[in-house]
């Protein structure tokens, strides 16, 4: 299942060349859902998910994140998932959602994957994008890091990114050995099937495909996800919202989710047990 006939470039404010998606209700209209990925991933990864809910009666649009997928990316290094500052992608996400608010009928739904899920109550905090319900799956709202505190991560990628590390990727940025990949399957999903998917598609489509985050990545996430610890911040976030998480994550931290679930007055948190991973 493909979304290449319905996908073309979509261009940000700046000029920048983005990779969308727009897949049509195929049963009586319930609405607009926009779906937003995580860090590296791309639009065809989720593509059966995109036409299951246009099957459903839902006007769908996906893009990829600048820097990632089919959208243009940052450096020549297009393996390296770099960047500055999230700032970027929150123009980005309150530019599209402007633009498909304006072009497609409500109710407005958005549903968004780990950072994805991020920038998300980001936009929705700085009052930069508005929807009728949210979901956030599996979101990006503090680092696992292998069990380091939060503070002590943010120092260390500043501390890195200081003696010239930010382009730097945190582990090779190349394509995984067996060992790696067998890894990486236990820390992102428990489905065989849709790993070795992902992995299909890295070999047939490797223009999408995006490895390891720059130190500059890490220190940005840590920043970012510092600004929701502002008092007032979350508290103001007042629309109806479903979060999706796992106590078996290894990738975001699970206790960071429920507390800041907890401050958000129409937010409603259901955890999966440890036996479920990220995706």
């Amino acid at each position: 299942m493909t979304i290449e006939h319905h996908s073309d470039i979509w261009l940000a404010p700046d000029g920048w060349p983005i990779r969308r998606a727009r897949l049509p209700a195929r049963e009586a209209l319930r609405g607009s859902l926009l779906f937003l990925a995580g860090r590296g991933d791309h639009m065809e990864k989720y593509a059966e998910t995109l036409h299951h809910w246009a099957d459903r009666g839902w006007r769908v649009d996906s893009f990829d994140w600048r820097g990632q997928g089919g959208s243009g990316r940052f450096s020549s290094d297009t393996l390296l998932g770099h960047v500055e500052d999230f700032g970027c992608w929150l123009d980005d996400l309150e530019a599209y959602c402007a633009q498909w608010r304006a072009d497609h009928p409500g109710p407005y739904v958005i549903v968004a994957h780990s950072m994805g899920g991020h920038l998300t109550l980001r936009a929705l905090a700085d009052r930069r994008i508005a929807a009728d319900a949210v979901v956030l799956i599996a979101p990006m709202l503090g680092i696992a890091a292998a069990g380091i505190p939060f503070p002590l991560g943010a120092r260390i990628a500043g501390l890195a990114c200081s003696l010239g590390q930010a382009e730097r990727s945190l582990w090779r940025s190349s394509p995984p050995t067996p060992r790696g990949m067998a890894a990486m399957r236990t820390t992102l999903t428990h489905s065989q099937e849709r790993f070795d998917q992902e992995a299909r598609l890295r070999r047939e489509r490797p223009e999408l495909a995006l490895y390891a985050p720059s130190w500059g990545w890490m220190r940005a996430a840590y920043r970012s996800i510092a600004l929701l610890d502002r008092p007032g911040y979350l508290e103001g976030v007042t629309t109806p919202m479903l979060i999706l998480a796992t106590k078996g994550d290894r990738l975001v931290s699970a206790p960071a989710i429920a507390r800041k679930a907890r401050r958000m007055p129409h937010a409603h948190v259901h955890f999966y047990g440890r036996g479920v991973a990220h995706e």
